[in-house]
């Protein structure tokens, strides 16, 4: 599907965007091997999700809608049946990454499979942990999937995490809530720690430190009721929109404002964006609502120490910086490249095509501000953040620009276009 998009005058209004997807896969894995019925609230509505939902109803888990609600009926740490098949994962890495640390303390055989572009992601960083832990995994020539995990008994480790990863770091936590033992996480920096804030919500017995996780097996977790906050990532785009198009001002409800996971806020702040959070709450993740007003940013560096708490906002932090005064230097992004796709290449190539000043000295990058971008023919390459990423800076180029494979934000948004619309003033 391509679609055209005009500039616009500018953005103004008040949304929510759709439950964090992150937040969402954590709370379909873990009500399904808790004890008891789990109520959630605001699940996220997209493929990625979906397939989580269908991967534990393969393994016998009841999971129904009921208008906003969604309910899963939790058989327990060892409650899930073995699949009559291999596990369709579609292009979820999160869900392809992270549900190995649970299939590997039950007692059945199950393959993990994907499409194509999740079939050429590395899965390495997640089957030499599990391996250590005595779980028996295998992946395809060169560490890919399809995965194959036989469960069985499950050791404690202390694991230092060679690159900040919370999907590694879930899985590895995951399968320590099957060990005799107590399982320790040692992070050089913080990332995002939804997995550990719902494993204590469910009551895991878990102690979260600075740098450093530690879980004890063999407590069965309790059902529980929650609310899924509104994505940061998701809200992230509307922000970035209202930033750089003159005379815009937004409002987006009810959002996570995790630290590990708003590193986008401070980012923002700092290249001198009009951004405040209003309303804050506390809760298991804490929310607010935020406010983004128009404003004259300016380029800075962003240290590798961030990355972990930015890596799905860098795309659309790229089309900032390129309309940003000064050179933005993003050090230590190479995270970016095994993502649904080469995200660097992907935005360099579709930035430089708009007139951006965009180049990459291995890992890190380095974009040098320009007054307007221009209309332009550009490509998702089939990864929902390029998508939204390029939809934004076409809103604020001279002339119209087309991107193709628009459906690719089903992903993670399927309503991002529409909610867009609500917002413009042409």
């Amino acid at each position: 599907m391509e679609k055209i998009i005009k500039p616009v005058k500018r953005i103004t209004g008040e949304i929510t965007v759709p439950g964090d997807k992150s937040i969402s896969h954590r709370a379909i894995m873990i009500g399904s091997i808790a004890c008891g019925t789990t109520k959630v609230k605001g699940i996220a509505r997209s493929d990625d999700c979906d397939h989580t939902m269908n991967a534990f109803k393969a393994m016998g888990i009841g999971i129904k809608k009921d208008g906003a609600l969604t309910i899963i009926k939790g058989k327990g740490l060892n409650g899930l049946s073995r699949p009559l098949g291999p596990v369709n994962t579609g292009n979820s890495g999160t869900t392809m990454r992270m549900l190995p640390g649970i299939l590997g303390g039950q007692d059945f055989e199950a393959t993990l499979t994907g499409d194509k572009g999740l079939l050429k992601r590395p899965m390495k960083r997640i089957v030499e942990p599990l391996c250590r832990m005595g779980i028996d995994i295998e992946a395809h020539k060169g560490g890919y999937p399809p995965l194959k995990i036989r469960g069985g008994a499950v050791k404690p480790i202390i694991y230092r995490m060679p690159i900040p990863s919370a999907q590694v770091k879930s899985a590895i936590l995951f399968a320590g809530l099957y060990s005799k033992g107590e399982t320790r996480v040692v992070e050089k920096f913080k990332s995002r720690d939804h997995t550990e804030r719902m494993l204590y919500h469910f009551g895991a017995d878990i102690k979260c430190g600075a740098k450093a996780v530690s879980i004890k097996g063999g407590r069965e977790l309790a059902a529980r009721s929650l609310e899924i906050p509104g994505d940061i990532s998701s809200a992230s785009f509307f922000i970035q929109a209202a930033v750089i198009i003159k005379g815009s001002r937004v409002k987006i409800k009810n959002v996570s404002i995790n630290q590990t996971r708003a590193g986008i806020l401070d980012v923002l702040v700092r290249m001198g964006a009009k951004v405040r959070v209003i309303n804050k709450k506390k809760g298991f993740e804490p929310v607010g609502d935020i406010i983004a007003e128009s404003s004259r940013t300016r380029g800075i560096t962003i240290d590798s120490s961030m990355i972990p708490a930015i890596i799905d906002e860098l795309p659309v932090i790229f089309v900032l910086a390129a309309l940003s005064r000064g050179r933005t230097v993003i050090k230590g992004a190479g995270e970016l490249r095994v993502k649904e796709t080469d995200r660097i290449s992907s935005m360099g190539y579709n930035l430089k095509r708009m007139g951006a000043l965009f180049s990459v000295k291995g890992d890190n990058i380095i974009i040098d501000g320009v007054d307007k971008l221009a209309g332009a023919r550009l490509d998702s390459f089939d990864d929902h953040r390029t998508c939204m990423a390029m939809a934004i800076a076409a809103l604020a180029a001279d002339g119209e620009s087309m991107i193709k494979r628009t459906e690719t934000v089903s992903k993670s948004f399927p309503g991002f276009f529409k909610s867009l619309d609500n917002l413009i003033t042409r």
